[in-house]
C-alpha cells in the first residue's frame, strides 16, 4: 500500500496552475471582456455628440430642422462654412486669436514658472507671505467695474496687450507648478551651486526641463482658455475691429443668424442666400466646429503630458 504524504494531494493542484497561469480561471478574460465592451460604449457616447455636430454642420440649415440627423447629412452643404468664413473680418481675427494664444501661454509658462521656483525655495523669507496673496486672488475679485478702470488706467483699452498682460500669471498654474518642482530633489539644486551655478542658471539648466510634463498640462490650460475668450474682447476692444478675436467674431456671425429666420436681410447679411439660408442651430454647428479644429489639432501631441503633469504637480506627499 502506498503511503500518502501531506504534500501527495497537491500535485494535481499545480498542475492545473501551470495549465491556468495565475490560477483565476475566467476572471481575467470576463473583466476583460467586460472592460473593453465598456470602454467602446464609453468611446461612442463621448465621440457622437462631436460627430454629430460635424453632420448638423454639413447638412442644409432648412433640412436640419426636421432633425433626424445621425451620423451622415441628409442635405450635403457647405453653406454653412460659406457664411461663416463670408466676413473678410474672420481671417484678420484668427491672425489675433493666434497670435494672442501663443504670447499669452509663452509668457505665462516662463513667468509663472519662474516664480514658482522662487516661491520653493525654503530659503526664501517671504515665500509664504506672497504666494497667500496670490492664493486670495482665487477667491476674491475686484469686480467687473474695477478690472475695466484699471485696465484704462493701465492705458490698455483698445490695445491688443491687453489681451496678453493681465494673464501673465495664474494663481492655480503657480500653485500646481510649485508643487511639482517641490519633487525635484534637492540635491540636484545644491550641486549646480555648489558648481558655482545662479539662481537663473539652475532654473534654466534644471528646472525648466525637469518640469516638462507639468508645463505642458498648464501650456494646454492657458492656450485653450486664451482661444476660447471672446469677453475681453467685447469689452476691452470692441470699439477697434482690427483687434477683434476669432471667438468674438464667431459669437457676433451667431448672434446675427438668430434673427436669420425672421429676417431674410440679415442672413443675406451674413452672406447667406434666400434659396439655402442657414439657421441658428445650423451655422451654431459651424461656429463650434471652426472653433475646435485648431485646439484638436494641437492636443494629441500634449496628450502624454497632461495626466502625468496633472497628477504629479496636483498632490504632494
Amino acid at each position: 500500500m502506498t503511503k500518502k504524504t501531506p504534500l501527495s494531494g497537491l500535485g494535481n493542484t499545480a498542475a492545473l496552475s501551470v495549465r491556468r497561469p495565475g490560477g483565476r480561471g475566467m476572471e481575467p478574460f470576463l473583466f476583460n471582456t467586460f472592460n473593453t465592451i465598456f470602454m467602446v460604449l464609453l468611446v461612442i457616447v463621448t465621440l457622437y455628440p462631436f460627430l454629430n455636430t460635424i453632420v448638423v454642420s454639413f447638412n442644409a440649415g432648412n433640412d436640419t430642422i426636421r432633425g433626424g440627423l445621425y451620423l451622415w447629412p441628409r442635405d450635403f452643404t457647405l453653406q454653412n462654412y460659406k457664411a461663416v468664413f463670408a466676413s473678410g473680418t474672420i481671417y484678420n481675427a484668427f491672425l489675433i486669436s493666434v497670435a494672442r494664444t501663443v504670447l499669452s501661454t509663452v509668457l505665462n509658462i516662463f513667468l509663472t514658472t519662474m516664480l514658482a521656483y522662487t516661491l520653493s525655495r525654503r530659503d526664501y523669507i517671504f515665500r509664504k507671505l506672497i504666494t497667500t496673496i496670490f492664493v486670495l486672488t482665487m477667491y476674491f475679485n475686484a469686480g467687473l467695474i474695477p478690472g475695466y478702470f484699471l485696465m484704462k488706467d493701465l492705458h490698455l483699452i483698445n490695445s491688443f496687450w491687453v489681451y496678453v498682460l493681465p494673464s501673465l500669471i495664474s494663481a492655480f498654474n503657480l500653485i500646481v507648478i510649485r508643487t511639482y518642482i517641490y519633487t525635484i530633489p534637492e540635491s540636484l539644486i545644491e550641486s549646480a551651486k555648489i558648481d558655482g551655478a545662479g539662481d537663473f542658471r539652475i532654473f534654466w539648466r534644471i528646472i525648466f526641463p525637469l518640469c516638462k510634463p507639468v508645463l505642458a498640462t498648464i501650456a494646454l490650460f492657458v492656450a485653450v482658455g486664451a482661444w476660447n475668450s471672446w469677453f475681453d474682447a467685447f469689452l476691452y476692444t470692441s470699439s477697434r475691429q482690427e483687434l477683434s478675436t476669432l471667438q468674438y467674431e464667431l459669437m457676433k456671425l451667431l448672434s446675427s443668424s438668430m434673427n436669420a429666420n425672421s429676417n431674410p436681410s440679415v442672413a443675406n447679411g451674413v452672406g447667406v442666400e434666400h434659396s439655402t439660408q442657414v439657421t441658428p442651430i445650423s451655422i451654431r454647428a459651424a461656429v463650434t466646429i471652426v472653433a475646435s479644429v485648431p485646439i484638436l489639432l494641437v492636443y494629441p501631441f500634449m496628450q502624454k503630458y497632461f495626466v502625468v503633469g496633472l497628477n504629479v504637480g496636483s498632490v504632494k506627499e
